[in-house]
């Protein structure tokens, strides 16, 4: 338990140093891009694959991928039922929120986390390999038949293949797999650079996302979606860990560490490709904004409580 309390204290504290430079303006106006996007194409990829590469194979595509399938997939149904037919959202909008409410940042505070609170960057590889290559091409493939903005032909199928075959952290992963699958070491002169990017991976995150926190306002009540965005939260927060913990409890006979990891793996906060795909097809901008801000901030207490009951 102390060390899951002082794994939450290291990411906070980063992120209390990404707010105070925003709050400072020491970095500049651009800092939350260049921060996002060192981690994303350059250092998360690098990090992912070393840590892959040594990884046990059993343990990635174990039961662990298992429970998040089956959680995911069972919370974003929910919800999808919840915000269509109970809140009387259209189709797309009620898509977006179930997105809010299932898709979780595996990048961005998943990896952080993985590293700091489950003691493993490995932890996360199932989720980020089931969200981008299964999860979210699923909705994305939802939402454009329900907007009218399919494309024709092989086009269409371009839209949804090439964002996965060249997402940089799906291609760290792949490599990182095959070196693990072969059990070949790379030599040490290729290693070492790799390594060393990698270790940029977390502190540019977090940063990246307490920049982000300075000067955002969420649930203002002429956006008229409070209530949608508070049960989207709520959903991805409280719902779906509690699904995912049922399931690898009493289905799968998890406990201890792996029942840990399932739970806070399925805890973690709303993807800020949610707000992307919102802004894309123009429905739940709002209910997606608001989701990815405020689970992001309730999700690593939220998680230290989950630490405490489990503990």
């Amino acid at each position: 338990m102390l060390g899951v309390l002082e794994g939450f204290a290291v990411v906070w504290a980063i992120i209390g140093v990404g707010w105070f430079c925003a709050r400072q303006g020491i970095l500049g106006d651009g800092a939350q891009a260049v921060l996002s996007r060192l981690s994303f194409f350059v250092a998360s990829p690098a990090l992912l694959l070393e840590t892959l590469a040594r990884s046990d194979l059993r343990a990635v595509f174990s039961t662990h991928l298992l429970v998040i399938a089956v959680s995911s997939t069972a919370i974003g149904l929910i919800s999808l039922v919840v915000f269509r037919w109970f809140r009387g959202r259209g189709t797309p909008e009620a898509l977006i929120a179930s997105m809010s409410a299932s898709v979780a940042n595996s990048g961005n505070l998943g990896i952080p986390i993985s590293v700091f609170v489950l003691g493993d960057a490995s932890f996360v590889a199932p989720l980020l390999i089931f969200q981008l290559a299964l999860f979210t091409p699923s909705y994305l493939l939802l939402l454009d038949g329900t907007t009218a903005t399919a494309k024709p032909g092989l086009a269409r199928a371009a839209q949804f293949v090439l964002p996965i075959v060249t997402n940089p952290n799906i291609i760290g992963s792949l490599i990182g797999l095959v070196l693990a699958g072969t059990r070949w070491t790379p030599p040490e002169l290729i290693m070492q650079p790799i390594h060393l990017i990698g270790g940029a991976a977390i502190p540019a995150m977090l940063m990246a996302f307490g920049i982000s926190l300075h000067g955002s306002r969420p649930l203002r009540a002429d956006d008229g979606r409070r209530f949608d965005t508070a049960l989207a939260s709520t959903l991805k927060v409280v719902v779906h860990p509690l699904i995912a913990f049922v399931f690898a409890r009493f289905a799968l006979g998890l406990g201890g560490h792996e029942l840990f990891a399932a739970v806070v793996t399925a805890a973690l906060p709303t993807a800020q490709n949610v707000y992307i795909a919102a802004q894309r097809y123009r429905h739940g901008i709002v209910v997606a904004k608001d989701t990815v801000l405020i689970t992001t901030v309730v999700a690593v207490p939220a998680m230290a409580g989950m630490a405490a009951l489990l503990s």
